[in-house]
């Protein structure tokens, strides 16, 4: 992503122009992103249950083998445990993400170039300042929502880590606030927040950095006497996006899959007499049950969830700030 500036005579390269906030439609892009998102969500719900149910798992179970085992158990129903739940809170935490996301990046990028970082860096600096509040924002809604889904996805006919069994999202969230109180639907906030919160910054940056790199090995920038070469096609555009959200996801799933497995388990697993583990207590079953490795436990899904849903958001996201652009700035960007 490009930040606007004054023209300069430098053989920098030239991204395709943003699309900022102030030229956004807000009415439009926040109900076309519900239901774009939605579908999204839909489309990778399946991924996130396996990656959850193989967290929790004391032993290895490979991908495909958990999946056909939930099929074959529990039917298709069975990948969508907690999905209504998790929807219900996608919608209000995708607001204030992509809210957060767009002011800060706008914001933050002026002051960059304000005070002499070079475009390159300050778009870098920008993706990932925006990247760290849309997180922390969203963090707010989507950790309750987070706790309750999960507990949903990790149950069974048998039961599941926890000996509580839930009737539905509700029920979950009833006897969450009974048992634990308004900080039991904020368990694990602390380590989200440690999660995500640089996880994004990580992608943001990385997206932006990689897809300056993409554009530069292809040619795209300005010749020898400073003119600057054709623009690239729309096709292009989407598959340089989707190519840079797909590599930034894979870095930020590396990077965080050990502090999402803990997270996992703080949110789900239940300790002696029905105790909630704290992270220490944690860091040490794990350790036990398999070294180092096991805190990369559904690390397959995780890496899969994170670079298709990188992928999909990205030109998802891309596709949404195009229609919801004001008609009187459509033809600038």
């Amino acid at each position: 992503m490009s930040l606007r500036a004054p023209q300069q005579h430098t053989a920098e390269i030239q991204l395709p122009a943003d699309i900022d906030w102030p030229m956004l439609d807000k009415s439009k892009f926040f109900l076309l992103g519900a239901a774009l998102f939605s579908g999204v969500s839909a489309t990778l719900y399946p991924v996130v249950v396996l990656k959850t149910r193989q967290q929790v798992s004391v032993s290895s179970i490979p991908s495909v083998k958990l999946g056909l085992n939930i099929l074959r158990r529990e039917g298709v129903s069975g990948l969508y445990r907690g999905f209504g739940t998790s929807l219900l809170g996608t919608i209000p935490a995708r607001a204030l993400y992509m809210s957060a996301l767009e002011i800060t990046k706008s914001n933050v990028g002026v002051i960059a170039m304000q005070i002499g970082i070079p475009e390159p860096g300050a778009a870098a600096v920008a993706n990932a300042a925006a990247g760290l509040s849309a997180s922390v924002a969203a963090q707010m809604v989507w950790t309750p929502v987070d706790v309750v889904s999960q507990r949903l996805m990790v149950q069974n006919k048998d039961g599941g880590p926890s000996s509580t069994h839930y009737r539905g999202g509700l029920d979950a969230f009833r006897t969450i606030l009974k048992s634990d109180g308004f900080r039991g639907l904020y368990r694990g906030f602390g380590i989200s927040i440690v999660t995500y919160a640089p996880s994004n910054a990580l992608w943001w940056a990385s997206y932006c950095l990689t897809q300056r790199t993409i554009w530069r090995s292809l040619g795209y920038g300005q010749n020898a006497n400073g003119v600057a070469l054709q623009p690239p096609s729309h096709c292009l555009v989407v598959g340089v996006q989707g190519a840079s959200a797909a590599c930034a996801g894979g870095v930020a799933a590396l990077v965080t899959t050990p502090l999402d497995t803990i997270k996992t388990r703080l949110q789900v697993m239940e300790g002696e007499e029905k105790k909630r583990p704290t992270v220490r207590q944690t860091v040490d079953t794990l350790l036990k049950e398999g070294g180092w490795k096991a805190c990369y436990k559904g690390l397959g899904p995780r890496w899969a969830t994170m670079s298709m849903s990188a992928t999909t958001m990205i030109t998802t996201y891309e596709f949404l700030k195009r229609m919801s652009t004001k008609q009187e700035c459509a033809g600038a960007s």
